[in-house]
């Protein structure tokens, strides 16, 4: 059988190259990057994640080079009150099987490429997808490098920019919500004792918020500051306007006026999604993670969507192969209403975490009344891809909007 051909080696092509091995495939995978190098510092992984990384055998690998959290800590930015504290202990891994992790993003990467079985996936850096075309035996994949390559399949995993969506779909730039992201990671031991605690901390306030936790097994420090901005550079690695940081930032209490000086040398990118469409797919190419379905951060979903999509396409090839396109359909329809509820409710998040005013404090009294070791309210995202599309679960703020489809 010809390879399977996946365009990007981030955590969703690296994910699907894995899966896709340990289903009998043989697969090759072009990584534009010369080299992989950290992208997007932290990530955090969720049980619905944890569950597939731990059927891959990945468990113990994962936990090394993580970070156990406590809880999720709400915090008020202007006071530096407790809003509310989920609790991510024993009723957390009782509720849903397994745990919830943050690590660094090229610590996750490389546990995943040290996971890839040789011979059966090879990795190609320094040399991307640049089109397709498809008779009906094969697709004709041309390389960077003018290489042709005849596969049975292609897996468009090339991020929110993806060429391979730009052939399927068409349909433009993605979207900005004025939102822009600071982000540093700095030696946990350089920090006054407190700063860097053992919880997810996020500071919510009028126009922002930051995000901070351990990473490496605690030896890191990971802070996000998000405020609201009319900046529109492209990429993940463009210089802070620290004036536009501390105007934001200007009247927050002294807690987190000790972490914004973490961001002095940080990185900087606008925050951009897509709004849910269907049709991922075209013929035996398809889509998978950011883009397919690229979301805000504000739910921490977006490569443990990736490893969702990387598990079910796996299982769709397996079923229905060597009928590819049928596969690719087979994938997109059951991942479509899922992902774009994630969609979705991470825009309705971004928004709930910037409130000011009356609808901040009848937010925070919402929050204040749920139990912290209570997680029904986030089980439709952490029971995973056995989570019923009808599900009326309800998200950290109350019932989510329904998904909308282009």
């Amino acid at each position: 059988m010809l390879p399977i051909v996946i365009a990007g080696a981030g955590i969703g092509g690296l994910s699907a190259g894995l899966a896709l091995a340990r289903e009998g495939f043989a697969v090759e995978v072009f990584e534009r990057a010369s080299v992989m190098r950290e992208v997007g510092a932290g990530l955090q992984l969720g049980p619905n994640a944890f569950r597939i990384l731990a059927a891959w055998g990945l468990e113990e690998r994962m936990e090394d080079i993580a970070f156990a959290p406590h809880a999720i800590r709400f915090r008020d930015s202007a006071t530096g009150r407790d809003i509310f504290r989920q609790d991510l202990g024993a009723s957390f891994v009782k509720r849903f099987g397994h745990p919830y992790r943050v690590a660094y993003r090229a610590d996750v990467q490389r546990v995943l490429l040290e996971a890839l079985p040789v011979p059966a996936v090879t990795l190609h850096t320094g040399e991307g997808v640049r089109q397709f075309t498809e008779d009906e035996k094969s697709l004709l994949i041309t390389t960077d490098r003018g290489e042709a390559i005849r596969a049975a399949a292609l897996i468009g995993a090339d991020g929110l920019w993806s060429e391979v969506r730009a052939a399927i779909i068409g349909d433009g730039k993605p979207v900005e919500h004025g939102h822009v992201a600071y982000r540093a990671v700095v030696p946990s031991h350089s920090l006054r004792r407190g700063i860097a605690t053992d919880e997810v901390q996020i500071w919510v306030g009028p126009g922002h918020h930051v995000v901070c936790y351990k990473l490496r097994r605690g030896e890191l420090f990971n802070v996000v500051a998000i405020i609201e901005s009319h900046a529109s550079a492209e990429g993940w690695n463009n210089a802070p306007d620290l004036q536009e940081l501390e105007k934001s930032f200007a009247n927050v209490c002294a807690p987190l006026r000790e972490l914004l000086p973490l961001l002095r040398n940080s990185r900087v990118w606008v925050l951009r999604d897509r709004t849910p469409v269907r049709g991922w797919s075209r013929g035996s190419a398809t889509l998978l993670g950011d883009a397919a379905h690229p979301a805000l951060p504000y739910l921490a979903q977006g490569a443990c969507m990736a490893i969702e999509d990387a598990m079910c396409l796996a299982k769709s090839f397996a079923r229905t192969a060597p009928r590819f396109s049928t596969a690719c359909l087979e994938y997109e329809r059951g991942r479509i209403a899922r992902t774009a509820r994630v969609q979705t409710a991470a825009r309705e998040m971004g928004r709930l975490n910037h409130l000011s005013g009356e609808a901040a404090r009848a937010r925070d009294a919402a929050l204040a009344a749920r139990n912290p070791n209570d997680h029904e309210g986030n089980a439709w995202i952490f029971d995973g891809t056995d989570t019923a599309l009808s599900s009326t679960s309800e998200s950290f703020f109350g019932p989510e909007a329904r998904e909308p489809f282009s």
